[in-house]
Formats: structure tokens, sequence, C-alpha cells
């Protein structure tokens, strides 16, 4: 089963990244059976999450509905058996030097892919997605074909790409798509109305290499469930504390410029941050984070879940998606992950290395300048 224009991730419900209220597992565990009696019939896990209790937590969830009936969408990467987690850095991608050489990538990338199938009682992946892929993941031939083995293994029918932590790597995956698309089938990207920098930069190359897009983040935060507002309270350790300061001002009052396009459709704000998002070349699937605010007047998770089960065909025009991205425009607003020249001169970490010059050889091929 291919990817749903709707997706759940197992990071919604604060259980596994720190978003608003902790859910308890068997509310966890029931928000995802409720997706499945909705309609969201695709669900998106990563074997980091937890240490592989979102796995787990999915798997027992889904537990005697038809596999044929939902789709299943494993992250693999960040080295959770061998590697020792870093602070926030989290744990070690596969490919550190430091764990193994190339000639091991194939065996560890069998092992993790297996034990995430176990814990999600499946025995295969409609789509197995690189987690947070290093530079040496985007480039290298025996990395893809390590990975592309495991399609040949059985273990799923699909593969692709899933960036992060932060935002960036935009050359780095136009390469990558230009040099493994014939391998790959999606991308997950950071995309949504007020963020439409830079993913969409990398839209074209994904048609033209035949590579579906994944949106995350299409809620902006939580701001697009409209229950969060200037002056909300985040809880200790909450994720967007991080963000910079005034984005929930800044971000509401674009809010209400763009409101009057869902009231003419009849949309929530998250339904209108979803076709917006689905409105974009490439983009096939949508899988916004479901969270539970902290605080009187928060909406319940499941109403948002509502929203999304209840997305309606597109109904928004061409002229319509373009306005909103000019309200939403966030240009140069933040410093990118993956090459870039802001890291001239340093070794190459895990999300971010030097840029290259076939690098911008090929922004300017893509009519992108030199400016990353």
């Amino acid at each position: 089963m291919n990817l749903t224009r709707t997706a759940y991730g197992t990071w919604s419900g604060g259980r596994f990244m720190h978003y608003g209220e902790q859910l308890s597992e068997e509310h966890y565990m029931q928000l995802m059976r409720d997706s499945f009696e909705k309609g969201v019939r695709t669900f998106v896990t990563a074997d980091v999450y937890g240490v592989g209790r979102a796995d787990a937590l999915l798997g027992e969830a889904l537990k005697g509905i038809p596999r044929e009936e939902y789709c299943l969408v494993g992250i693999v990467g960040h080295d959770i058996y061998e590697g020792i987690r870093q602070g926030s850095r989290g744990y070690p991608r596969f490919t550190d030097p430091s764990l193994r050489g190339p000639e091991k990538y194939y065996d560890y990338l069998k092992m993790a892919t297996e034990k995430s199938l176990e814990r999600c009682q499946s025995s295969k992946f409609d789509l197995l997605m690189l987690h947070n892929p290093d530079s040496i993941s985007y480039t290298s031939e025996k990395v893809w074909d390590a990975f592309t083995a495991l399609k040949t293994d059985g273990l799923t029918d699909r593969l692709g790409i899933a960036p992060g932590p932060a935002n960036g790597f935009t050359l780095d995956m136009i390469e990558c798509f230009e040099r493994f698309g014939d391998r790959m089938d999606w991308a997950m990207i950071i995309l949504n109305p007020f963020e439409p920098w830079p993913g969409q930069h990398v839209l074209g190359a994904a048609a033209k290499n035949n590579v579906d897009i994944l949106a995350r983040v299409v809620d902006y935060g939580g701001l697009f469930h409209d229950d969060v507002k200037p002056g909300h309270k985040f809880r200790d350790g909450d994720h967007r504390t991080h963000r910079p300061g005034g984005w929930i001002e800044h971000g509401v009052e674009k809010l209400e410029k763009v409101r009057p396009i869902a009231e003419k459709h009849g949309l929530s704000m998250l339904q209108l941050a979803c076709l917006w998002t689905l409105g974009n070349t490439a983009v096939k699937s949508v899988v916004p984070t479901l969270i539970q605010e902290h605080g009187e007047g928060a909406r319940t998770i499941e109403s948002k879940l509502d929203d999304l089960a209840a997305l309606p065909a597109q109904c928004l025009s061409s002229e319509e998606i373009e306005t909103i991205r000019q309200i939403g425009d966030n240009t140069g607003c933040m410093a990118l992950k993956g090459a870039s020249h802001r890291h001239e001169g340093q070794e190459p970490r895990a999300d971010e290395w030097p840029m290259r010059p076939d690098l911008l050889d090929l922004a300017t091929r893509w009519s992108l300048g030199t400016s990353w």
C-alpha cells in the first residue's frame, strides 16, 4: 500500500518528542486506533523514538488490523544499538566512521530494519526511509547499495530519505535525487504555509526524478491547530521554546490574513495548511504533528485528529495557493543545516558540513543562487 494523502506520525501525542502534554501509553495507542477508524491509513514511525518504544506501541495499537489495510512507514539511521547518545544531538548516524566502515552498512541497516519490523509486528514496510542523513548518506554509493538491498530482500516495497532534524539540506537533497532518484520513491521535508522556504526549492527536482514528497510540520509548530495564541505558556522542555522569540505573534498575524480563505471554503486552519501543502508540486502526503496543548482553552487532541481525518478534496485555486505563499514567505529566516557557507573551515558534523563547489554549480543549474 502506498502512502495516503494524510498520515499519522508516532512523534505526535508528546510521548517521544516534547510537545504539549504527554499522553499516557493507552491514550497514545487509542489515538492511533482512532486514526485508522477515522480514515488516516498511513502510519510513520522511527526506531529512535523512545529507543524502539514508539515502534512497539504502534505495533500494539494496530494489532489485529489486516496488514493490507494500512501503510507502514519506517525510518532508520540513528544507531540506537551501538551508538552512545550525544545529549541534545541524539544518537550518532550509522555511517559514523567511529562505529563502522562501508563494508558494515548493509549489516547494520538490515539488523535495524528487522528489529523495527519486529516491534511493529510486521514482516515488511511499505516505505523505509533513511533518518536524518549525514553527508555520507546523501552521497555514498555504498550506502545506497546497502539500502537498495533491503528492498531486494523483501523488507520494504519503497525507499526514501527523511532529512533533519532541523530545516535545510536543500542542495544535498537535490543532488541525492539526481544521483539516486532511480532507487528512491519518497522524501520527507518540512513544508507548510508559513515555512515555504527552503523546502519549496527541492520540489521541482523531486518531480523531475519521480520522487514523491511527504510533508511534515504542516501545522507550523501547532499554530494551525488554532489554539496557540500570543502569551501561550509552554511546559518546560517543550521543543517549540527553541523557536525565535515572537514567532507566535508573527504567526498569528499571518494566520488572520489567511483565515478568510479558509472560511470561504469551510475549512479549519489545519485543513487549509494541509491543502496548501498538498497543492505544491510533488507533495502527495501530509503528516502534521498532533499536539495536546497545555492549559485552559486548549483543544482536545482528538478534535485535531478529526480535522485531519476530514480533510476534503483540493478546493484551493492556484491563485489562493500563491497568495498564501506570499503571506507566509519566510525566505532567509533561519540558518540552514546541511551544506552551507556558514560551515566553512569546520569539520563536517552529522547535520552540517561545508559547501562544495559542485553543489554551487547545482544551485546555479536550478536557478537557486549561491547564498546557502
